[in-house]
């Protein structure tokens, strides 16, 4: 046994395996028994993890059915992360997506709060156009917590956009969105092929994992586009 394991301890190490994407939501994930082994502790200690997960939403525990990591929450279904290549193709179009840039820095002020990390935390900072029949579709520039997601660092993102990884790969329980009217400043007109200025529908979103946040991203889309949605 390995006396210096908690219960927070392992409930910690497990979602970090989750947020990483080694079980994806739906998941079945390995019994407690097995986890116990893993980790040379308690069974009653891995019940105990297991159970802090279980009982921030998670994952999902039945008996013979085994634990799962919980499907992203129903609570976002009215709101949900559009993946931008299904957006383009739904139209008919042809999808592309180049990085822009690609840097590990430390968060800004206002960043480091979105995502609650400390000052001088370092952090994923993409730069990323997405395109429409190789005309400029949405500008996105995002944060992401490498902390709560380190499987991003090897990402191939050159080959599934920041997008469509995240929504894929990484659950999330919740977060915030706005939406918004902005004026194109220099750097998203350049990218957008517009003018600075110009009125450009934009949407802001921050991301969270239980007490874990993952992404904060500024979305601005090309003038004239239209956002559609069910009720």
């Amino acid at each position: 046994m390995n006396p210096h394991h908690t219960h927070q301890s392992l409930s910690l190490a497990i979602r970090n395996r989750i947020t990483a994407g080694e079980w994806p939501p739906g998941t079945v994930m390995p019994s407690e028994t097995d986890l116990a082994q893993e980790y040379q502790c308690a069974r009653a200690t891995m019940n105990r993890a297991l159970q802090v997960l279980a009982d921030s939403g998670l994952i999902e525990r039945k008996r013979r059915a085994g634990t799962r990591v919980m499907p992203l929450p129903s609570s976002l279904a009215k709101i949900e992360i559009p993946i931008i290549r299904h957006e383009i193709e739904k139209r008919g179009a042809a999808f592309g997506h180049s990085i822009l840039m690609r840097e590990t820095a430390p968060a800004p002020e206002k960043v480091a709060r979105q995502l609650h990390l400390r000052k001088g935390t370092r952090a994923l900072h993409l730069k990323t156009l997405y395109q429409s029949d190789q005309e400029p579709f949405a500008y996105e520039d995002r944060w992401v917590n490498i902390q709560a997601v380190p499987a991003i660092s090897t990402a191939p993102l050159d080959e599934v956009s920041p997008n469509e990884w995240l929504v894929r790969d990484v659950p999330y329980s919740s977060g915030y969105v706005s939406f918004s009217a902005s004026a194109a400043g220099s750097e998203e007109a350049a990218a957008l092929g517009t003018r600075p200025g110009a009125a450009l529908f934009t949407v802001s979103r921050t991301t969270w994992l239980a007490n874990r946040f993952i992404t904060t991203v500024t979305l601005s889309y090309r003038p004239g586009y239209q956002l559609q949605t069910k009720l």
